[in-house]
């Protein structure tokens, strides 16, 4: 469900009152658990009264991560267009455009038609489209929606560009595999034969070309990350040769991530950077960059409560499967080790620094922020012990 509700200006977040919060929540704000949050929201230690498990997100580490990729690509002279995939929030992709990006790139239409009904402009869907999307497509651009879309296959140009002609046309980027083999035309010959349909259709226009590595982003090592972005980057520089050798412009090189941030800024082969996991963080790329000093805080909690605490050696937490996506290994909890114990349960080692009993807190950093969030319909913002805020996401579940 999305609520036909633009997102708050940028500048009241943490600074709203309730019945504000609540108007903005919508349909989600008729919860019970929604309005003993609304209860809470300014008050002094109000962070440990959220209930759980809840996704928290500290507002301060989230802002320095925006201005921080923010400056990482004015500094390499190229755009930003982060991606709305990790947050799924309208009130978070309306921060990172106010601070300079270009717009914000969603993975599927789904996702593009709830952050257009939020308000959010400049959406560019990064999963090709087939045949049965474009009817979606134009609806979104007949409502008004600023997006673009990638394709990968020359059998989607006719219906898209059937689909969109009477609505104005759509902008369009050809998708190339730079090796992750998931997407993309697989060769140069490929790109210049799919570019020359889409330039050659009066309803579509040629933006220029996508490459994605989300298999290079959690590389370990720094050498052999960058020798795989390298790599990876010839393979697209190659077909934007033969792009253009065929009297096409490709003005738009788009693609990069989070991991792979600094070296995308120092190749220069993109013009534009699909940040998206630099705004929360997780466990995962805390592991492949912890030899680098990355410039990113750690944003994103699921905030839990001890539940049990009968044995020496261990508690139980309400925070299991259900609570944090499990495709990337266990969580993290500061001083202890989180062990799976169940759908609605983890099991929690007794740390060393602290004294664990039924109804404290504990912070546990999800292993991979993007699945963890579609898990939840609200971010609680807070700021120290303080629940500022609370935004919907408006995305979760939109992987249509």
């Amino acid at each position: 469900m999305t609520d036909p509700v633009a997102a708050p200006p940028v500048g009241v977040v943490g600074g709203r009152d309730a019945h504000e919060i609540g108007a903005h929540l919508g349909w989600r704000a008729e919860r019970p658990v929604m309005r003993d949050a609304l209860d809470l929201v300014g008050r002094a230690g109000s962070r440990d009264r959220i209930a759980t498990p809840a996704l928290v997100v500290d507002l301060d580490a989230l802002l320095h991560n925006l201005d921080v990729g923010q400056r990482l690509a004015d500094e390499a002279g190229v755009g930003l267009r982060p991606h709305a995939k990790t947050h799924k929030c309208a009130t978070v992709a309306s921060l990172q455009i106010a601070r300079g990006a270009t717009g914000i790139c969603v993975a599927k239409i789904g996702e593009a038609e709830a952050m257009a009904a939020a308000g959010v402009d400049g959406i560019l869907v990064t999963s090709p489209l087939h045949g049965g999307l474009v009817e979606r497509v134009a609806r979104l651009r007949r409502g008004g929606g600023d997006v673009a879309v990638v394709i990968d296959h020359p059998d989607v140009v006719a219906p898209l560009a059937r689909a969109t002609a009477e609505v104005g046309g759509v902008d369009v980027v050809v998708d190339i595999d730079v090796s992750l083999h998931r997407t993309g035309v697989p060769d140069p010959a490929a790109a210049a034969r799919l570019a020359t349909l889409v330039a050659g259709d009066d309803a579509l226009r040629l933006r220029g070309v996508q490459g994605y590595g989300g298999h290079w982003q959690h590389i370990g090592d720094p050498a052999a990350r960058h020798d795989a972005v390298a790599t990876g980057m010839d393979a697209l520089a190659a077909c934007v040769e033969a792009i253009e050798a065929a009297g096409l412009a490709v003005d738009l090189r788009t693609g990069g991530g989070t991991g792979t941030s600094a070296i995308d800024a120092r190749l220069g082969a993109l013009t534009e950077l699909q940040l998206g996991s630099y705004a929360f963080m997780d466990r995962e790329y805390a592991d492949a960059l912890a030899t680098e000093q990355p410039p990113w805080r750690q944003a994103l909690f699921v905030l839990a409560t001890v539940v049990s605490a009968h044995h020496e050696g261990f508690v139980t937490v309400d925070a299991g499967l259900k609570a944090l996506a499990t495709d990337a290994g266990p969580p993290v909890v500061a001083g202890a080790t989180y062990t799976w114990f169940g759908d609605e349960h983890g099991l929690v080692t007794r740390p060393a620094a602290r004294t664990l009993r039924v109804g404290d807190r504990i912070d546990v950093v999800p292993p991979h922020c993007d699945p963890t969030v579609d898990r939840y319909d609200v971010l609680h913002v807070v700021r120290g012990d303080v629940l500022v805020d609370i935004l919907p996401i408006e995305a979760r579940g939109c992987s249509q």
